[in-house]
């Protein structure tokens, strides 16, 4: 187990922020007060707030002298990144599995999990993308400074009713990209919309461009990004070609929201839509009835090759110097029991993060063996700086079909950020 020693002079700022918190109502570090320890929890998942409030009132009533400090945020990142330069690092954090938490568990304001009993319970494929995504190319030092609460997957989103009666075996989806074209032209011959869109909120399109590059491009690709040993137009042409030609079955109108586009899927207005698991709950919000089902979406003509898109959606984490490490952790390890992660599965259509994989929704089921044989990767926008605007320069290609004009465009931007960034 790794978790560095703070410095003496660290030790004695943070004990003095934290009895100004504890004197001034301060949230930012656990508290003890007449036996109790009071442990500061940054939450950053605003949909899944009410279950984390129901979660921690459950963990009080069985441990009544730990009481838990619900932050809730808006912006995780910003107020994040304020609490460590400020020395208020939360007790207990969820984090989304993205670059920032990479770069936030390199800096090491994160507790190093990787030789804790409870990784040998959970799935290695979820644990590779967690520590993968620690930002450094040095192999050695990609730990797990944070435990996969819990997964996603990018894909496509289907109607199974749509398909019957098309004739098209939803139990079996298409394995090939050469078989999912095939298909999506089978629909349109039948004058089913193939494919909705939903162009108009650019980050959407950043669904696909994922779920294709699970298979077509190997994250090792994005360490030799950072060391300039590949470029965007060798590492993602095949990908954003193929995302060029999905959207061209798009029958309808390309031009509208998420929100609109999940709107018309639960209605019936087409076959598929290039999503992932999170939108799901969306579209059984509008139709509970909507019988749907989830697909890996095949990027070669391989069957054997394709590898599902899945990200660890929520990690959970602690500050690596709390003062409370044991009330910390045993918060954690409630969090992450079978009973808990399953709840948390069942209400937000979410993967749990065990090696008996749970799916919160039956339609994620198809996907299943891919889980089991860990045949998973990361989001491949997890590996690019929120800096640069991929959604928007995606949104253009897609209307426009240019994709060098895309990747020259991302290959700038990676390059200035590089320019101003210290890599280790």
């Amino acid at each position: 187990m790794q978790c560095d020693s703070p410095k003496s002079w660290m030790r004695r700022v943070a004990a003095a922020v934290c009895a100004i918190a504890v004197g001034v109502g301060l949230a930012g570090c656990g508290a003890n007060t007449a036996g109790t320890v009071t442990l500061d929890f940054f939450q950053f998942k605003a949909e899944a707030a009410d279950w984390f409030k129901q979660a921690a009132a459950e963990f009080e009533k069985e441990n009544p002298t730990i009481k838990i400090n619900i932050n809730n945020s808006a912006n995780a990142q910003t107020d994040l990144r304020t609490r460590f330069v400020k020395n208020r690092v939360p007790d207990v954090i969820t984090f989304n599995g993205d670059i920032s938490f990479g770069n936030f568990a390199a800096s090491g304001v994160f507790y190093d999990f990787t030789d804790e009993p409870i990784v040998d319970e959970l799935n290695p494929g979820m644990v590779e993308i967690a520590k993968n995504l620690v930002q450094t190319t040095d192999q050695s030092k990609k730990r797990l400074y944070g435990l996969p609460f819990a997964g996603n997957a990018s894909g496509y989103i289907y109607n199974k009713e749509i398909w019957r009666k098309a004739g098209v075996d939803p139990e079996n989806p298409p394995k090939t990209w050469s078989e999912f074209t095939a298909m999506l032209q089978k629909f349109r011959d039948q004058g089913i919309n193939p494919v909705e869109a939903t162009v108009a909120d650019a980050w959407t399109t950043q669904a696909p461009l994922a779920s294709l590059a699970g298979t077509l491009v190997p994250e090792t690709e994005y360490t030799k990004l950072k060391t300039g040993e590949t470029n965007f137009q060798d590492m993602w042409k095949d990908t954003v070609s193929k995302e060029v030609e999905l959207f061209k079955y798009a029958d309808g109108d390309k031009g509208i929201t998420y929100q609109q586009g999940t709107q018309n899927f639960a209605k019936g207005s087409a076959a598929i839509i290039p999503l992932g698991t999170y939108a799901i709950p969306q579209i059984l919000m509008i139709n509970k009835d909507a019988d749907l089902g989830f697909a890996q979406m095949p990027a070669s003509d391989n069957a054997d090759e394709q590898i599902l898109t899945a990200g660890d959606d929520v990690m959970l984490t602690m500050g690596a110097n709390t003062q409370h490490k044991a009330e910390a952790m045993k918060f954690i390890e409630f969090l992450m029991s079978e009973k808990t992660l399953n709840d948390y599965a069942d209400a937000n259509s979410a993967i749990t993060p065990l090696k008996d994989t749970h799916f919160g929704n039956k339609a994620l089921e198809t996907v299943r063996p891919f889980f089991e044989e860990n045949k998973v990767a990361d989001f491949c926008d997890h590996y690019i700086p929120s800096s640069i605007n991929i959604g928007g320069y995606l949104q253009t290609m897609v209307t426009s079909g240019n994709t060098d004009r895309f990747l020259n465009q991302m290959q700038t931007e990676w390059d200035k950020v590089q320019a101003r960034t210290f890599t280790n």
